[in-house]
């Protein structure tokens, strides 16, 4: 498929013209004056907040657009040289009625009552940072990511909050020191906006941007933060040494003991660049993985949530219509993590910021030599150069590079460069983007077509939503440190959403769907196709939600390959149908969940997936997260049944105080594991985990036999200068 470059700047000439000369204008909330100490206890009767300017000028996105909020919020913001507080009331006649389950750091606040607040200290209508709080404190951070179309929520920052229920309502204060952001020098105005979600009531108010269209953290429509103090960040120097020991015990050897210190240390090169060094990394406080299932061919996808790889890392982020079904030329977790294998990380340097409209980062990474089960690795060098100018309004165009391979593997790198051209204000006030983006990727075990390229159309909005996605993947298109699921494919996506609102008393929206997804190799052969349909996809106005989707498939196999133990599926060409029935609950309740049911033929045979998630909040202190999968399938070549099961305990003593238990088992494996952990934040600036992990194998003639087992203490403090 070729496409004619020249065609590029007309269509957009041609979007051009529909946009207005320029935007609606932005609201604007005065930043008052910090003179005072500010307890954080939530309350807000201090007097620095009784003589900030207040705005309470909010509407509500949904049920109804730019409607009357059923209660009445009220913003404040504090600052000083050093620190950025906000405090926001929520009047509420029914306090009982608050929906707030989660004390845990980074939540999803979404299914509760909260406040999420956006920040664009750049503003640049591009980045931005994400915090939000629920009725008992708890904190959750994000940054904005791929230009307010979605957000990060791995990334963590230092900062505190605190929320208060009484008779009248809630409230909450919020605390960010300067030096947990990055900022654009001499700015007295940032960009701003404020959400609040009362959940019971399933209604969205809004400050600034006003729009179901529009998402609350897509910064180019914010509001204004103004009269802004002239900030000091001090010195800029954060360092963060921590301490970890430990004991680990593999099979029937001896226990292991461990002692080991690390460090990380970040020096602002000014308010917008940050330099970050890395020695002895260790990543023991990281979450395991969640297990999943396979039915495919192809590898499983899971996200990153070391924290070192997270600062910044949206300005890694590159060209839309890339990522996990196509092509993520930077994926942080092939450093350090090998086939299951962990790397260790002998010490590294970071260096990302923004100036002017120009973001840039940079990472080097020296990883140790180590033994495992199929080979011997050497220690290697790796990295990763990003830079991104943004152009016009809401656009960009950048280039990407990385080298050095964590097998050893020679001459290993990969470069690019991409374009997207986003505008908020197509034909008024809606979401348009256009990109295209192009790599190469080389080693010296590559040979010929090593390339790819692909363009992505989006029209993302609340009634019609429509997008068509194409990428071209070489046959040897084989990135060191990036991701690709399948080399030497075209790929195809597009399909259509129309969401009305009917305004019928028991239901809030319907979404009908249509997508289509189509891969070829490079000969032109069909390899794959998948017709998604859901002609019913309701949701309540109670928060329910029910959706019935129908699925036909099929699959060209050049090749066997083992879909279960003992099952292969051999070579040749299949069309099947797959059907969906799902119902999910409203995560209002104590008790609330998902249950999903796949059904209909698979390949030559029939297969049911049966998935179930559940959560139960008995109480404010403990949470009990339930997730199953459990596959039954039936082929002409064998049959299997997989059985994946979970249980998460939470206990949510204080938002800075929990203890966190998973135990997981899945009979493909027949491993049984059990990750604990506990979390206590002493400090805004210090925290100390500890951590036990204990994995056994249900062999035959050998029950629960054990495979390893760790225990580990870490102990971390960041000194800020």
């Amino acid at each position: 498929m070729k496409i004619k470059t020249t065609l590029i700047p007309a269509f957009l000439l041609a979007i051009a013209t529909q946009l207005p000369a320029q935007g609606p204008t932005r609201p604007a909330l005065a930043v008052g004056a910090l003179a005072g100490q500010i307890r954080l206890d939530g309350r807000l009767d201090e007097a620095d907040w009784q003589s900030a300017p207040m705005t309470d000028q909010l509407r509500t996105t949904v049920p109804v657009e730019k409607g009357e909020p059923s209660a009445r919020t009220e913003i404040r913001v504090l600052a000083n040289e050093k620190t950025v507080v906000i405090g926001i009331r929520c009047e509420d006649a029914e306090p009982q009625g608050i929906v707030r389950f989660s004390k845990l750091r980074d939540a999803n606040l979404e299914t509760e009552d909260h406040i999420r607040i956006v920040l664009d200290p750049f503003l640049d209508g591009q980045s931005g940072y994400i915090f939000a709080v629920n009725a008992n404190g708890a904190r959750y951070d994000a940054l904005v990511s791929n230009r307010g179309e979605e957000e990060n929520s791995d990334w963590d920052a230092v900062w505190e909050a605190a929320a208060s229920v009484d008779d009248a309502g809630w409230s909450v204060e919020i605390r960010l020191p300067i030096q947990s952001l990055n900022f654009k020098k001499g700015l007295t105005e940032w960009g701003f906006n404020v959400e609040r979600r009362i959940q019971r009531k399933q209604e969205t108010i809004r400050w600034a941007n006003v729009s179901r269209d529009q998402k609350v953290i897509q910064t180019s429509r914010a509001g204004l933060l103004t009269h802004l103090p002239k900030f000091n960040y001090g010195v800029g120097l954060n360092v963060r040494p921590s301490l970890v020991g430990g004991v680990t015990k593999t099979g029937g050897g001896k226990n292991d003991w461990s002692f080991e210190p690390s460090l990380d240390a970040s020096q602002r090169l000014g308010p917008n660049v940050l330099a970050t060094v890395t020695a002895n990394t260790d990543f023991a406080e990281t979450e395991v993985d969640t297990r999943q299932t396979n039915l495919t061919r192809f590898p499983l996808f899971f996200p990153e949530k070391r924290s070192f790889f997270l600062e910044g890392s949206d300005i890694f982020e590159f060209g839309i219509g890339t990522g996990s079904n196509t092509v993520l030329p930077f994926f942080s977790r092939r450093i350090g993590l090998l086939r299951g294998n962990e790397i260790p990380v002998l010490a590294g340097a970071k260096l990302n910021g923004r100036s002017g409209k120009t973001a840039f980062g940079g990472l080097a990474i020296r990883t140790r030599g180590i033994e495992t089960p199929e080979d011997t690795l050497g220690a290697a060098n790796l990295g990763v150069l990003r830079i991104r100018q943004n152009v016009w309004k809401e656009s960009s165009v950048g280039m990407i590079s990385t080298f050095g391979d964590p097998q050893g593997r020679s001459n290993a790198w990969t470069s690019g460069a991409d374009f997207t051209f986003q505008t908020t204000r197509f034909q008024g006030d809606k979401n348009f983007l256009v990109g295209a983006w192009g790599l190469l990727a080389n080693r010296d075990d590559l040979k010929n077509d090593r390339s790819s390229a692909g363009l992505k159309i989006d029209y993302p909005n609340d009634r019609w939503d429509l997008g068509f996605t194409y990428a071209r993947i070489g046959e040897n298109f084989d990135p060191s440190l990036g991701f690709v699921p399948r080399m030497g494919v075209h790929y195809l996506q597009g399909g259509v959403a129309f969401a009305p609102r009917p305004g019928w008393s028991w239901l809030r929206q319907m979404f009908n769907e249509l997508f289509l997804t189509y891969v070829s190799g490079l000969d032109g052969q069909w390899q794959s196709y998948r017709i998604f349909a859901a002609p019913v996809n309701w949701r309540l106005e109670s928060g329910d939600r029910f959706e019935i989707n129908y699925n036909p498939q099929g699959e060209n196999l050049s090749e066997p390959f083992d879909i279960a133990k003992g099952v292969v599926i051999p070579a040749g060409t299949y069309h099947f149908t797959r059907c969906r029935l799902e119902v999910e609950t409203a995560a209002k309740r104590r008790l609330n969940g998902q249950l999903t049911w796949w059904f209909g033929s698979f390949y030559e045979g029939h297969l049911h997936e049966i998935e179930l998630e559940a959560n139960w909040n008995p109480s404010q202190l403990v949470t009990f997260e339930l997730g199953g999968v459990r596959n039954i399938g039936r082929l002409p070549w064998g049959d299997f049944n997989q059985t994946l099961g979970g249980l998460r305990v939470r206990f949510n003593v204080t938002p800075d105080l929990q203890l966190n238990s998973l135990l997981q088992y899945d009979t493909e494996s027949r491993e049984l594991g059990w990750n604990a952990r506990f979390h206590w934040i002493f400090s805004p600036l210090g925290d100390a985990f500890l951590v036990f992990n204990h994995n056994t194998l249900d062999e035959p003639g050998n029950r629960w036999s054990l495979q390893s087992r760790q225990v580990l203490v870490k102990v971390r403090y960041n000194f800020r200068v």
